[in-house]
């Protein structure tokens, strides 16, 4: 099962980064038609396969770079499916084998809710075609995925958990390590909307936005959605797509904010060396993700840079998850030693019961 799980989570990363690539390079209608592409099971390439996909679909004209753009995600999400539900069979036959031998059961809830996600997954892929790139689903596919890499994440500690030694300040942790994977999660979820919508050149300035923007803002409409026959390369005005990106920008000093003071309570408090180990990569990988914000705003948005915010986002995020696992999950045991008064923590390990 640990082996199955390396290579699932290093599949569902590739699987994300392809995403993004796919969405910033505008080819996520690059095969109109799902599964397949104009009908075929590749892209067409030969002429009279050329000319019949675009008999097929005349409004939309084979463009082979966009095409495998989409495909590559596609087979790829695919194998991803495949090695979830292996996972999940795994999960199964070993719970009914232990649960025989009257052993420690091992997840069995978890594999199965995984499963469930990527199926859902799969049906969003489906329809962020045939509903034309709506923003709502684009989203949501968005979510889907960095969901699907969290939980598989989740599932990895489960089967591996960390020895960990945590102070009596245990409630202080918990509460700012709660809020900080709620405002990174908002976060996410902001910029996937502006993605969504091609807003994310709407404004070109810092820290805020050019011009007199304050006084144009239009939350209502920037987080509506208009009627329309296709959603690609947006339909929202100026205006509401100046409010998103700028709804996204507070939001990115609120995280700043939140999370500066997680890692300072992490760098005072924090005596395990795997949560210390966590918070160093916590620390760097926000650091990273404010300097490619910048860097897409000022560079006009690189390719490589606005690919890579979108996956160091979602490393933040899995990282804050594996943070409030091992501070919630852990079973705390205090001893008094000989002669003191005082207590001192111990080593403990993360609960392994079924979920």
């Amino acid at each position: 099962m640990q082996r199955l799980l390396k290579i699932t989570l290093g599949l569902v990363m590739v699987v994300i980064i392809l995403g993004s690539y796919t969405r910033l390079t505008d080819a996520g209608l690059g095969c109109p038609d799902w599964p397949g592409c104009y009908g075929f099971l590749a892209v067409p390439h030969s002429d009279t396969a050329v000319t019949t996909a675009e008999m097929r679909f005349p409004e939309r004209p084979v463009e082979h770079f966009k095409a495998w753009n989409e495909m590559i995600h596609r087979y790829a999400a695919g194998i991803l499916g495949l090695l979830v539900l292996a996972i999940a069979i795994v999960a199964v036959r070993r719970h009914q084998r232990l649960k025989a031998t009257g052993e420690v059961r091992k997840p069995l809830k978890l594999p199965l809710l995984i499963l469930a996600l990527i199926t859902f997954q799969a049906a969003l892929g489906m329809w962020t075609v045939t509903m034309n790139l709506q923003p709502v689903i684009v989203m949501l596919h968005l979510l889907g995925g960095f969901s699907t890499f969290s939980l598989l994440a989740l599932l990895y500690l489960r089967e591996n958990p960390p020895q960990l030694v945590l102070e009596t300040n245990l409630n202080a942790l918990r509460t700012i390590a709660a809020a900080s994977l709620v405002v990174v999660i908002a976060q996410i979820a902001a910029g996937g909307w502006v993605a969504a919508n091609y807003a994310a050149l709407a404004c070109t300035q810092l820290p805020i936005c050019e011009g007199n923007w304050a006084e144009r803002l239009d939350f209502a409409g920037a987080f509506s959605l208009p009627e329309a026959d296709n959603y690609e390369f947006g339909v929202h005005s100026y205006t509401e797509r100046m409010s998103m990106h700028i709804a996204h920008r507070f939001g990115a000093i609120v995280v700043m904010a939140v999370m500066a003071l997680l890692l300072w309570k992490l760098w005072r408090l924090a005596q395990s060396a795997w949560i210390r180990r966590l918070t160093f990569v916590i620390t760097v990988l926000l650091i990273v993700q404010i300097l490619l914000g910048i860097t897409n705003v000022v560079a006009s948005l690189p390719l490589l840079v606005a690919v890579m915010h979108n996956f160091v986002g979602a490393l933040l995020m899995v990282s804050l998850i594996a943070l409030n696992y091992a501070l919630y999950k852990v079973n705390l045991r205090y001893r008094k030693p000989e002669h003191s008064g005082s207590e001192r923590p111990i080593k403990t390990t993360i609960n392994k019961g079924d979920a």
